[in-house]
């Protein structure tokens, strides 16, 4: 009946609590460290030496985001960031799309091949100095090309993309080929919105990445003014 409430039994009310407890201090655990740097980052640089900070402020002040903003170097760097962010974003999506679709394709002629030789540059890379040596002759050293492009297709991620395309209903895309839609349109119409969740996931870890993204910078981009945020 509506309305009546299942009475709960002392184990799961044991469980529940026991749980809340467990995730409060994984937050706590998880929240610390970051706490504990933005005290700091308000803190006095004899305090910090001298181990007073923990999670307030001691001797508060604001130099150290003076000191920051006061440089244009740290603007301009984190205007890059934003750049390769979106830029590096949106082409890996396109292009792990682009290569995980059709690869989800039973009839697709040669694409266990193709899944293999994929799966091959998990193990096995050209090495650095071949690689950095193909960027420059590519003229792609002190480029936004040169920092985006290393990082824009992964294995792994398009692994999870053709595994989360071959979930899709096959009767979905025959429904709309009946109805006279291309292969890029049942793609964009149908498949395309269905996939929104691991796109979104997609997103998510794509744009982490570039974020955080300082190797691609060390290697191939010499100008300053080029830099990326994490790597000034």
């Amino acid at each position: 009946m509506a309305g009546v409430r299942v009475k709960e039994s002392t184990g799961y009310i044991v469980f529940k609590v026991f749980n809340t407890l467990i995730m409060l201090l994984v937050c706590a655990a998880t929240l610390y460290p970051f706490l504990y740097l933005v005290a700091q980052s308000f803190s006095s640089e004899q305090a910090i030496i001298m181990g007073k900070v923990s999670l307030f402020p001691v001797d508060f002040n604001i130099t150290t985001y003076k000191s920051v903003l006061e440089k244009g170097e740290f603007l301009r760097s984190y205007k890059n960031t934003i750049i390769y962010v979106i830029l590096g974003t949106v082409s890996a999506i396109v292009l792990s799309c682009c290569m995980a679709y059709p690869l989800a394709k039973s009839e697709l002629k040669g694409s266990k091949f193709l899944m293999k030789f994929i799966i091959f540059t998990m193990y096995f890379g050209g090495g650095l100095i071949p690689t950095y040596v193909l960027m420059r002759k590519l003229n792609l050293v002190n480029t936004i090309r040169g920092f985006i492009m290393p990082s824009l297709l992964s294995t792994y991620y398009i692994i999870l993309m053709r595994s989360f395309f071959q979930g899709i209903p096959k009767d979905l895309e025959e429904a709309a080929e009946i109805d006279g839609l291309s292969p890029i349109g049942i793609f964009v119409k149908i498949v395309f919105p269905l996939s929104m969740p691991i796109i979104a996931t997609m997103i998510l870890f794509n744009a982490v990445g570039y974020w955080n993204n300082w190797y691609n910078a060390f290697l191939y981009l010499d100008k300053k003014e080029m830099w990326p945020v994490a790597y000034y």
